[in-house]
């Protein structure tokens, strides 16, 4: 009954679970307070139930006959701007994001098990309806201004069931079957030049950055059309953290390892399966602002969006933790992420459905959309150290070092996934041998990436993250 009433605590908490501003590619620089505090490290030592995403086989590691409920939440504060020489800097809204999360675990003889929820990752701007990156060219190199909104807002989280196993007294084997879902806002404007450039309009020249294709792209090109002035991308909840038009859901699972070497020395690994995600789905529209010969004029699309095949990356990792005396503790991990695999390509495909009047004939039609990507694979190294003040009171210090997953040239400003590396503190205190609150800081100092094949749009991110948890052991 006890299993039963924690995981419908979670399941509860499914409820609440945000879109989050992630910082290595994606992902979070750390996952829970203790780890995050000491530059996320957490493949061979007890950081409590952020095991659950870090490395499942660390719930191990408590003590038998004993529990742990966590309960956490953290605030993620991006610093966004993107510039382009000549106009006024778009300068973010999308600067506070915050993510509870809940796990439960208890070990019974060799084996540990519970459930718990936690925010995966995702990124997110919010450049609004007067920036410049919502003005441009036409097609035919007419300047506008379009007053429609360039947002995105996409969030991951997952429910994550463990199992951990002692093999023998040194050594422990645990994974975790892993429900996720999520969801993406996306209200993109696309400049009449970058559509021609997309969909060939007029003869352009074929864009660097992708491409639309399909019958819908056919369609529109039967229209009398002699200038598109811009097309927007419009599937949106609003700016409601908690809700995301386009959806999904799916499954994954992680697999770990930690090994006690020495009486001193502990080595832990693991390896994060790639998800296996449904295609984002909703309905909203493309909107579009045209000219028939007569100067010009809106029209709305209406239709179903699918991101086709997004999927979170495999990824693994190896770690160390050094107890060098009863106060002192040194760790470091090194993680590989897969992104190339996934972040090939951004694609979309567009069903256009329940259009009336001159729009009609668009009913059934499929436009495919491709946004060129090419991420690369993203080495991230963490090390870190945390010292026993007092009994009580606990210090923790690290760095996250990573490099840039995004190629310049193919960064969009509504997704600038560009940070590098991070400086992380934290502390613990212990009110009792019960309940202890635990608390991490993380900056990531200003990076920037300027895009040639958007005319030189340049986006400078930085980030001031923090993470708090209250843990209760019984």
């Amino acid at each position: 009954m006890k299993f039963k009433t924690k995981i419908s605590v979670a399941a509860l908490a499914l409820a609440f679970a945000p879109t989050t501003w992630a910082t290595n590619g994606m992902n979070m620089e750390g996952y829970g307070p203790v780890a995050t505090g000491m530059g996320g490290a957490s493949y061979a030592y007890d950081n409590g139930t952020a095991g659950l995403i870090n490395n499942p086989a660390t719930l191990g590691l408590m003590k038998s006959g004993t529990s742990r409920l966590d309960v956490a939440i953290g605030g993620l504060h991006p610093d966004v701007t993107t510039k382009m020489a000549g106009m006024a800097n778009a300068d973010s809204g999308g600067n506070a994001y915050y993510m509870p999360a809940i796990g439960y675990i208890r070990k019974d003889g060799k084996l540990t098990w519970g459930a718990g929820m936690m925010a995966q990752g995702g990124m997110g701007t919010e450049y609004g309806r007067n920036s410049f990156l919502s003005s441009g060219q036409s097609a035919a190199g007419v300047g506008y201004v379009s007053g429609q909104e360039n947002r995105s807002e996409l969030g991951i989280g997952r429910v994550m069931i463990p199992l951990t196993y002692d093999v023998t007294d040194n050594l422990r084997v645990g994974g975790t079957l892993d429900y996720l879902w999520g969801g993406l806002d996306l209200q993109m404007v696309m400049s009449g030049q970058m559509f021609a450039g997309f969909t060939g309009f007029g003869g352009a020249p074929a864009s660097p950055l992708g491409s639309a294709t399909g019958s819908m792209v056919t369609a529109l090109g039967g229209f009398p059309l002699t200038d598109v002035y811009w097309a927007q991308f419009d599937f949106s909840e609003g700016k409601n953290g908690m809700k995301q038009k386009l959806k999904t859901d799916g499954w994954a699972g992680n697999l770990g390892f930690v090994w006690q070497a020495t009486p001193k020395l502990s080595i832990g690994g693991v390896y994060h399966a790639k998800t296996s995600l449904d295609d984002m789905s909703g309905r909203g529209a493309m909107n579009m602002s045209v000219d028939m010969g007569g100067g010009a004029m809106s029209m709305s699309v209406l239709g179903k969006l699918k991101v086709v095949d997004f999927q979170w990356p495999e990824t693994f990792g190896l770690g160390l933790a050094y107890q060098v005396n009863d106060k002192f503790t040194l760790v470091t991990d090194y993680k590989r992420i897969d992104w190339s695999d996934v972040m090939k390509n951004f694609r979309m495909e567009f069903t256009a459905e329940g259009n009336s009047g001159m729009l009609a004939g668009l009913n059934g039609t499929v436009m495919n959309a491709t946004l060129v990507q090419k991420w690369r694979d993203q080495n991230v190294f963490m090390i870190g150290g945390s010292y026993k003040m007092t009994d009580a009171f606990t210090l923790r210090a690290g760095l996250n070092l990573a490099n840039n997953p995004v190629p310049n040239k193919y960064m969009h400003p509504l997704f600038p996934a560009i940070i590098k590396n991070h400086v992380t503190l934290g502390a613990g205190y212990a009110f009792n041998k019960v309940s202890s609150l635990d608390f991490s800081l993380t900056y990531a100092p200003e990076v920037s990436a300027t895009n040639a094949n958007m005319g030189g749009v340049k986006t400078t991110h930085s980030q001031t993250n923090w993470q708090l948890m209250y843990s209760h052991r019984f």
